[in-house]
This record gives structure tokens, sequence and C-alpha cells, in this order.
């Protein structure tokens, strides 16, 4: 089950001139009585809502005031989320004469066309609150409260994600809690700009369209629709047509094989990245230690103790936590039965919780033998979005194979890998792969997609760099050495000079010794803005030097102070250098 919660506003969603009708009520008691959850997300304040809305005990929380207030109807706990703003403002709204003016424990409401006294209050009185606009409604709020906020504090107390979460809205103010949600749904009735961004539009209005929704969610857990949920697609890269290549984030499981050292954990490692982008939440199990200390995770496990199937799910209780399962303290015989004995209760644990939302298996050719009859018959029959990391994919057993719906292939022989595959599960391996337009042999970064499903051809990408290349690469261009293709060379107007310029450090360095005749020729020539942009493939150090190459009557002494300046500040230069205190990352602009 993918969605555990529908998070639904209250006027012009539920309700109809203030009312909520029999059916939908009934429909709300149908997805209550499910086991799923329903949270109330509305601007009204408390008291008001719990006289027209009789059925509020159906719903876990109710997010009131738009969002600055959050109530529990099991035990009527009233928790306040942000600070009631003064006195003084209200007074000054009641002398302007604003009427009608609701306050609540924490928001101040009027209607339109009164936010021009509003603002003027807040400016006169030099408050932080902000003013949110609900069709004729004008609401005050702290700066930063919204919908929004209240509904992630609603989901902390549940111990949910927004992932698992369906929101439906109609208004201004429901954007904020609709794009958090996994899928976001406008009913019929909803403004345009609200219809325009949701993900689903309801065939019918208010209450109606949230019975279908309900219908849907209750019937196939709105599968239909997950073709158009492309806000939280993971971007592996682009191939070489520039065409962007995605995975969906749900109905996916991916197979990433080829020798070792030819880059499997970078492009798992890219792949990890963009899930923690997203929020999504991962559990890596690592046979090997290669996750070892990964950034954004929790590692459970080390040389001297294995892990315990409890301390895991323990900490994927919280939905914030990625765990990365360290196997290296268990040993290679224990390794398979302990994965097979901690895989149903995982499996459990996304039935009741959706989570975690993904699971990458390293060295899956270890934990999941083809000859270890355990293993095979472990395997539940549904498996989703699942990443398997192996050398050998036909030494994983066929029923995870057979799992596979895309198939990565990394390093220089990305045919023998996937027809490897092919006679593993007992498919007809696909066309042989084109030679690659731009090289004999594969780029660094790049391999082949087989999206077997869809019976489509092996195709080339270039997979998105992690934040960790990217830092190697700010080495490189640092201090590293580049091919002779991308130096730069000074050589001066009469070409009488060859000095070879492999890196940053050595641009700077030669640049304060060269004569001032050669610099300005290559400075007029706007040689080192061609440079940055080619050679070191750095836009804005280029679009940057491009500026002081053309300014008038520049001398050669200001703008070699200019531009190394320039690449110190781009640059954060290695210790080896005089920037011995800066680490060697590339500096945020």
């Amino acid at each position: 089950m993918r969605y555990l919660a529908l998070a639904c506003d209250y006027d012009g969603t539920l309700a109809h001139d203030g009312r909520v009708s029999k059916t939908t009520v009934a429909a709300l008691k149908r997805f209550h009585a499910s086991g799923r959850k329903l949270i109330l997300v509305t601007g009204r304040e408390l008291d008001e809502l719990s006289e027209v809305l009789p059925e509020l005990h159906l719903f876990e929380r109710a997010v009131v005031e738009n969002g600055a207030v959050l109530y529990n109807p099991a035990t009527r706990e009233v928790k306040t989320l942000a600070e009631k703003p003064p006195d003084t403002f209200v007074r000054s709204l009641q002398k302007r004469g604003v009427t009608p003016l609701a306050v609540g424990n924490v928001i101040v409401a009027t209607m339109k066309p009164h936010e021009t006294h509003v603002l003027e209050a807040i400016r006169d009185l030099g408050l932080e609150l902000q003013v949110i606009f609900n069709k004729d409604s004008v609401m005050v709020l702290p700066a930063g409260v919204n919908k929004a906020t209240g509904l992630r504090a609603a989901l902390a107390e549940l111990g949910l994600s927004p992932h698992e979460v369906v929101g439906v809205g109609d208004a201004e103010n429901d954007h904020a809690f609709l794009s958090i949600c996994e899928c976001a749904v406008a009913v019929q009735n909803a403004l345009p700009m609200i219809k325009q961004r949701a993900d689903i539009v309801t065939s019918e209005d208010h209450g109606h369209g949230v019975e279908k929704l309900i219908e849907k969610m209750l019937d196939n857990d709105l599968e239909d629709y997950h073709d158009r949920l492309t806000r939280n697609r993971l971007l592996l890269g682009n191939r070489e047509t520039g065409e962007e290549v995605w995975i969906p984030p749900y109905g996916c499981n991916l197979l990433i094989a080829g020798p070792s050292g030819s880059g499997k954990s970078t492009i798992s490692k890219s792949l990890l990245e963009r899930l923690q982008e997203c929020r999504y939440q991962f559990c890596i199990i690592d046979p090997e230690g290669d996750y070892d200390a990964y950034e954004g995770a929790v590692t459970i496990g080390d040389s001297k103790r294995g892990p315990t199937i409890d301390e895991i799910l323990q900490l994927l209780k919280k939905p914030e936590v990625n765990v990365v399962v360290n196997l290296v303290g268990v040993s290679l015989a224990d390794r398979p039965p302990f994965f097979v004995s901690l895989l149903p209760r995982l499996q459990e644990m996304r039935s009741r919780l959706a989570r975690p939302h993904w699971l990458i298996i390293d060295e899956a050719h270890h934990l999941l033998p083809a000859a270890w009859e355990p293993g095979r018959q472990s395997l539940p029959r549904e498996l989703d979005r699942v990443v398997f990391l192996t050398v050998h994919p036909e030494e994983v057993t066929p029923p995870a194979l057979d799992s596979v719906n895309t198939l990565i292939a990394v390093g220089n022989e990305p045919d023998d890998t996937i027809a490897r595959f092919c006679r593993a599960v007992g498919d007809s391996s696909p066309a042989k792969l084109p030679p690659s337009s731009k090289n004999a042999t594969p780029e660094a970064g790049a391999v082949v997609v087989w999206q077997r499903r869809q019976k489509t051809a092996p195709f080339r990408v270039h997979v998105r760099p992690t934040r960790a290349e990217h830092r190697r690469h700010t080495r490189k261009y640092a201090e590293g050495e580049l091919p002779p293709e991308r130096c730069f060379y000074f050589r001066g107007a009469q070409g009488k000079l060859k000095l070879r310029v492999q890196n940053l450090i050595l641009f700077n360095q030669i640049a304060e010794g060269i004569d001032d005749a050669t610099w300005l020729h290559h400075l007029k020539n706007c040689d080192y803005s061609k440079w940055f942009r080619a050679g070191i493939k750095d836009d804005e150090l280029a679009d940057e030097t491009a500026k002081i190459e053309k300014a008038a009557n520049a001398s050669a002494k200001t703008t070699r102070r200019q531009i190394k300046e320039l690449i110190e500040r781009y640059y954060t230069l290695p210790a080896s250098s005089s920037k011995s205190s800066q680490t060697d990352a590339k500096k945020a602009k």
C-alpha cells in the first residue's frame, strides 16, 4: 500500500456551504474503517469546526487555524504551534473599523477588502506577520506558519511521512500543504491555479469529488494515476540526445550490474542523493562496509558487532532516518540467513507504514545466491522499490532478478552484462547497443539502461554526478592534471611561448610570472574565459572573467589580481596552496 492517509481541506472541499453531506460522511467512515488515517487541514478555529462537523472524531488529527493549532480528537488535546499576534495588533484593527474580526488561539481573520487595513497595521507596528488569502477570507499568522507546517506537525505525531499522504483542497491557502503531499488533488470547484498545479482533478465538486477520490484510494491505491505523479521522480541522468532519464519513485525495481571497480557504487550513491533530496526513506543492506558512515544515514553494525533486526526496525520507525545495515561483523555464512530473516520484517513494516520507501541490496549475489533455496523461498511475491547491486547477475536468485524492470549496466561490456541477466531469467536478449556517437569507449559516468518491461532497446545515459564527485572534480581542476587538449597555453602575441597550464593553481602561478604583453594579449582575445568555459567547464567562472576581459583600459596588474581573486572565490584551493586553512570543495557563490 502506498497511501496511508488522506489530508482534507474543509470549506469548499469536504463541505459545501459550511456543511458536509451524508454521502461524504459515509465515504469518510469507509476510509476510516479501512485502517487508513484521516487528517483535517483547515483555516477554521476549533470551536466553530466542532459545531459544524460532529464527525470530527473520524479524524486522527485536525490542523486548524491554517496550521497554527493541532488538535487530537481522541484525547481532545490542543497544541498551539505558534505565538499569537500581540493584543496591540488586534486593537489597531478594531480602531481601523475592521469587521468582521475573528481572533483564535493564534489566527486573526477578517474578510476582503480589509487586507489594506491589515497590512497597514502590520507595517505601523513593525510586526513579523504574514497575510494569507482563502478566497474572500484574509488570515493573519506568524511568519512561516501555514497548512504545510501544521500538516508536518500532525504527521510527526502519527509517525508518517508526506510521501504516504494524499492531499485534497480547493483554494489559495491549500497550495502549501498540497505541495508536500505525495499526491495533490483538487476538487472540480477548485480555483484554476490549484487545479493547474494538482496531480489529479476530480470529476465532481466539493464533497462528491472527495467521495470519488476515496473510492479510488480504497479500490486500487490510485494505481491508475501513478504515471501522473512526476514531482518526485528521481533524475538518473541524460541520454546522448540530452533528454533527461527519470526513475519513478514507485513501482520500479533496479538492477545495477557490472565488473568490480566499474562504478556501481557511484551510480547507487547518485541515486541515494536523489532519494535524500526528495526525502524518501531508504535502507541499505551493506555486506562489505562500502557505505559505512554514509552521509545522511545511521549505520547499524561494524566489524566487531553485527546489527540486530530490532535495532534496524526501531530506527526505521522514524520517517526522517535512513539506515545502513553493516554486515561486516556477521560471518559470510550467516549473512544470507540474516538477510532472509530481515526481509520479511521489512516487508511487514512496509505494509503498515509504507516505509522504508526504498531498499538497496549491495552484493546481491552473496545475500541472495541463486543456488540457495531458502533465499528463493523467502522472497515476497511482489517486490517493489528495490535496488540490487551485483558483479554477477547470473548468480542472483531468479525470483529477485525477475522482479527487475530496469537494468543499469556499468562498465566496458554492457551487452555482455545484459546477456548474462537475460540468460538467468530466461529472456531473449535485446538488440545490441549501437556504437556511441561520441567515443569508441564509454565516457566516465556513462552507463547503459535497459527498460526491460517496456521492451525498448538499451540506451546510453550519462549519470548525474554525486556531490562527492563534484568535490573530486573541483580538486582536479584546482590541483590535478587536465589532459593536453583541455590545458591552457600561454603563447603570447607572436606564438613564441608554450607555457602549459594543467590546473588552476598553476594558472595563477604562471600568470604572476609572465610579462604584461603576454598577459594582455590573451586577455584581449578573451582566452581566459574561453578556457574556463571549455577546459574547466565552469560557465559561472567564465562569465565573470569575461566581464573583466571586456573592461576598457584595465591594466595587467589589475586584471591579474581580479582573475586570481575570482578563481579563489569560486574554488577553495587545497592545503598545498597558500590557502592552507581551506578545504578542497568549491565555494558557494
